[in-house]
């Protein structure tokens, strides 16, 4: 069966917080949310952007309300910041949406000195997700959503080098070593919620080729072809979907992913995550070492 934007329930009376939703696949996910009822919080770094984006969707989308708050991934200070600001503005959180994200970037570190795209894509949310845990976990049902890619697949994750420091820096490999861990922290969150006996679930979706900025910036051949094309396959509001539905739909499950039916492009179905994505050994490992490279502990 075909999943739509029709499929979404009422959303009145969630809170949603969605990073990087100023364009692209988060700019679609926060609106169809808003559409839906919801209360969505745009989680962005670029203050004027989100504000012009929360803008476009309150005039589209007027069931729900929007509002923004800065959070830039990429510096740890950041992220307490605006958990700290969160948490002192709302008393629950139904779905947080990690959507944010780079991909093959040039060579550069966050402000706390990882290698960006791991620092982006995955540390800042898995700080972000234990800074306010507290919220999800006081919220009944609630969800945490990551994004990962295709770009998972080939992914390997160098857990003795993961800012590549002492191997050549490559801006492929190290945005799938990114993805994976997106997958992997998915599954081994769900593993310690179900633990803990928590009625919060971990979920991850990807969205196929979808047409987005995402991967422009850079100066290699590839950020080069994909500028002026703006990426390739379906819209950025179809790829949007796998993700919302893992947000939204009542009958996922903790630990689902969600991604295109044919694989690029198509409306959103369960995936098998690879082997490698699936291996608790690792996923153990890399959670240790987030914890240690982010200083936030939690569900240990």
């Amino acid at each position: 069966m075909t999943w739509t934007t029709a499929d979404i329930p009422d959303l009145t009376g969630k809170i949603a917080v969605v990073t990087g939703s100023n364009a692209g696949l988060g700019f679609h996910i926060a609106t169809d949310l808003a559409g839906a009822g919801a209360r969505v919080i745009m989680a962005c770094r670029n203050e004027a952007k989100a504000s012009d984006a929360a803008n476009k969707i309150r005039q589209t989308s007027p069931r729900g309300t929007v509002e923004t708050m800065t959070l830039d991934l990429a510096d740890l200070s950041s992220v307490k910041a605006f958990s700290e600001q969160l948490l002192s503005t709302v008393d629950r959180l139904d779905i947080l949406g990690n959507n944010a994200g780079l991909m093959a970037v040039d060579e550069s570190k966050t402000v706390d000195g990882f290698e960006m795209q791991f620092g982006v894509n995955h540390l800042g949310h898995f700080a972000l997700t234990g800074l306010v845990l507290p919220l999800l976990l006081a919220t009944p049902g609630s969800r945490v959503v990551n994004h990962s890619s295709m770009g998972h697949r080939p992914g390997k994750m160098h857990l003795d080098d993961l800012n590549f420091d002492h191997h050549r820096y490559s801006r492929w490999p190290a945005y799938f070593q990114s993805k994976l861990a997106n997958l992997l922290f998915s599954l081994d969150l769900q593993r310690r919620l179900s633990l803990a006996g928590s009625s919060t679930i971990a979920l991850t979706a990807h969205p196929g080729g979808s047409r987005t900025d995402l991967g422009v910036e850079g100066s290699g051949l590839s950020n080069k072809v994909l500028k002026p094309t703006g990426g390739f396959g379906q819209s950025a509001a179809k790829g949007a979907l796998p993700f919302v539905r893992a947000c939204v739909d009542p009958s996922a499950k903790g630990g689902e992913f969600y991604g295109p039916r044919l694989l690029m492009f198509g409306s959103p179905k369960l995936e098998t995550p690879t082997k490698r994505a699936r291996d608790a050994a690792v996923a153990t490992q890399l959670w240790t070492r987030s914890e240690e490279l982010t200083g936030v502990h939690y569900l240990d």
